[in-house]
């Protein structure tokens, strides 16, 4: 099916800090090995260049005085009680030259990613740039300034439409999960390490909403070392049925690939397989799917999964062997697992229990979920 994909180098340019987990030149290599793959030649692939987000839009979900505050920091002007606003330099969030328009871009790719898929050009649309979930109305969190998804969503919603959004990042969406807490108009579902043992520290079973929001904000975190075979019966149990029985227009999907088990700042371990079930299964869910990039601290892994699933959103499966010219330049020659992560029997079942756990939580406050097979 037609597939667009909204990137420019002027994504990739920035640099946080000198030794950030956080390396916006990774968005680089996932262009290049989808280039590589011929990917933008094929009739049902739009490739989509992407424009900076307008101060009306960042409006839906920002307080006007943050905003203020960014622009002011990002020009090199004094801010007073910069720390009030979730910037410090040695921090999650850096001060920078040029993170205004770096942030603006990256929310307006995502803009444009919710544009085409509204407007019908294009099914679905993958922003790898957007999926910045931890940024809150007045403050950065979490390598995130403004937060794209949300501002996305609300501009859908202010459409008249009914939003799905499913975070299956390592990190709870929180940012996301906040803005739309008392709305009836949009369901959040995030899947994430506990946050008894990751940043945000939320994301517990019990938020379940607020007033009109009540039983639409479904939480599942997970036990550190949870593999593939506790994470995919837990998608379907929690997942299909939830989104189903909420029928959205859109379904928004953060597609963050730090759950990886060769990611180094999270404990999850899936692998690739993991992803080639999670997004089919999503695809199918709604007949208009907004993709979001998200974390992912693991350069090559972050190239090979999002390489594999903007594939799996065009229908096509590209060859396992990565072309020799993306393959001698990163040393990344599979796109696929070839061998698990070996995870301990007893911690399989302790992430197995931690999960079963969670969705009996969420099926005592009243959510229509399954049961793990």
């Amino acid at each position: 099916m037609k597939a667009a994909f909204v990137y420019d180098d002027a994504l990739s340019r920035h640099t946080l800090r000198d030794g950030h987990p956080m390396k916006p030149h990774r968005l680089r290599t996932v262009y290049e090995l989808l280039d590589a793959y011929g990917a933008f030649e094929l009739p049902d692939a739009l490739l989509v260049r992407p424009r900076p987000a307008t101060e009306a839009e960042l409006l839906r979900v920002h307080d006007a005085r943050y905003m203020a505050a960014v622009q002011a920091l990002s020009d090199g002007r004094s801010v007073p009680d910069a720390a009030r606003y979730g910037f410090s330099d040695g921090g999650d969030n850096p001060i920078y030259p040029g993170m205004y328009e770096a942030a603006l871009l990256s929310t307006g790719a995502s803009m444009v990613a919710a544009e085409l898929v509204v407007s019908g050009a294009a099914p679905v649309a993958f922003s790898i740039s957007g999926g910045l979930h931890h940024a809150a109305r007045d403050h950065a969190s979490g390598f995130c300034i403004f937060n794209d998804p949300a501002v996305a969503i609300a501009w859908m919603v202010e459409q008249g439409l009914r939003v799905a959004y499913v975070d299956i990042d390592a990190h709870h969406g929180d940012g996301v999960q906040n803005l739309f807490y008392d709305d009836d108009r949009v369901l959040t579902i995030s899947f994430h390490e506990s946050g008894r043992y990751l940043f945000p520290g939320t994301g517990e079973v019990s938020e379940a909403g607020n007033g009109r929001g009540r039983g639409l904000s479904a939480n599942l975190p997970l036990f550190p070392y949870t593999g593939d075979a506790v994470f995919l019966p837990a998608f379907e149990a929690v997942v299909p049925p939830l989104v189903t029985a909420f029928q959205p227009d859109v379904l928004v999907a953060q597609l963050g690939v730090d759950a990886y088990h060769t990611d180094p700042l999270t404990h999850l371990q899936l692998t690739s397989a993991a992803y080639r079930h999670a997004l089919p299964r999503l695809l199918a869910l709604s007949p208009r799917v907004v993709a979001l990039g998200g974390g992912g601290y693991d350069v090559g892994a972050v190239a090979r999964l999002w390489a594999l699933e903007y594939g799996w959103m065009l229908g096509r499966d590209w060859p396992d062997a990565v072309p020799a010219a993306f393959a001698e330049r990163y040393g990344v020659t599979a796109l696929n697992d070839t061998e698990p992560p070996d995870i301990p029997p007893h911690l399989t079942a302790r992430a197995r229990a931690f999960a079963a756990d969670g969705i009996e939580g969420l099926r005592d406050l009243g959510f229509a979920v399954g049961a793990m097979e």
